[in-house]
C-alpha cells in the first residue's frame, strides 16, 4: 500500500493520479490518494474516473475540512 498527497495540484489531480497508478503502483495493489476538496464535484469526478480506468475504489472519506481521501486497488490483468 502506497500514499500519494495530491494536494498541491488543486483540482487538476486525475493526470497525475493517472501516471502514478500506471507507473508506481503494481496489478493489485492499494494506493491512497489525497486531494483537496473545492465544490465536491471533484469527488464525484474522480470515483468516477477510477471505475473508468477499470480500477476498484475501495473507499471515499473526508479527511478534514478541505481534503479528501480515496483508496484505489489498481486492476489486476
Amino acid at each position: 500500500m502506497k500514499r500519494f498527497d495530491l494536494r498541491h495540484l488543486g483540482g487538476d489531480f486525475y493526470s497525475r493520479m493517472g501516471e502514478i497508478l500506471d507507473q508506481e503502483v503494481s496489478e493489485g495493489e492499494v494506493a491512497i490518494f489525497l486531494f483537496e476538496v473545492g465544490d465536491f464535484s471533484s469527488v464525484q469526478k474522480s470515483a468516477d474516473w477510477v471505475l473508468e480506468r477499470g480500477d476498484e475504489l475501495l473507499n471515499s472519506l473526508r479527511f478534514n475540512e478541505v481534503d479528501w481521501t480515496i483508496v484505489v486497488k489498481r486492476k489486476s490483468a
